[in-house]
């Protein structure tokens, strides 16, 4: 997985891209004359938990190839991520049409990639430090940006169910939100036909 890293981590591996190519080995030495300890342990970790370097042996290191660094940029990761969170949520709206249509309605692309999820109102601080730690952009209720991001819409009580380990709105909201658009009309008779009258 990669992510989007600060200005001095970029720095940094342009430094040693630009000294040893994708190809050759490098120690954290590299830095010795330049930053302080502290500072150099703080630029390696950041640039190996983020995907930009890899660790060989204990002490050296190789640069990851510029061009999948990018193209990493714009991967699908918030399905993944959210996993790992320890709080309630329900992906709604059209984020809950894609899951419950088995991606047969998909919003999203790389220019353009955003997810709605639903959080209790009292836990919108953790949910906005949790996908900033990612650097996955996030706003209340509306925002846009380039790649993936996420907009929250917050409440107070929230009721999903599991589809796919994701927890995502219950199929009878979702269908109600497909079936008042036209233009969810495929997903919505996709959804009527796998699960019939049925309501999760």
């Amino acid at each position: 997985m990669y992510n989007e890293i600060p200005g001095y981590g970029l720095r940094a591996y342009a430094l040693f891209f630009s000294k040893h190519g994708a190809h050759e080995e490098f120690s954290q030495s590299e830095l010795d004359w330049i930053v302080r300890q502290s500072m150099k342990k703080k630029i390696f970790a950041l640039l190996v938990n983020n995907g930009w370097i890899k660790k060989v042996s204990s002490n050296s290191y190789k640069c990851i190839r510029p061009e999948e660094i990018l193209m990493g940029l714009l991967e699908f990761k918030v399905p993944q991520i959210i996993k790992q969170a320890k709080r309630p949520y329900a992906f709604t709206g059209l984020s809950a049409i894609e899951i419950w249509s088995d991606y047969s309605y998909v919003q999203r692309g790389r220019e353009k990639s955003p997810y709605y999820i639903k959080v209790l109102r009292k836990d919108l601080n953790f949910w906005r430090a949790f996908f900033n730690r990612y650097r996955v952009p996030n706003y209340v209720n509306t925002g846009t940006t380039i790649g993936e991001f996420v907009i929250f819409i917050t409440v107070k009580t929230l009721k999903s169910t599991k589809k796919d380990d994701l927890c995502v709105e219950t199929l009878s909201a979702t269908e109600k939100i497909a079936k008042s658009n036209s233009f969810y009309a495929y997903p919505y008779h996709y959804m009527k036909e796998k699960y019939g009258t049925a309501n999760t």
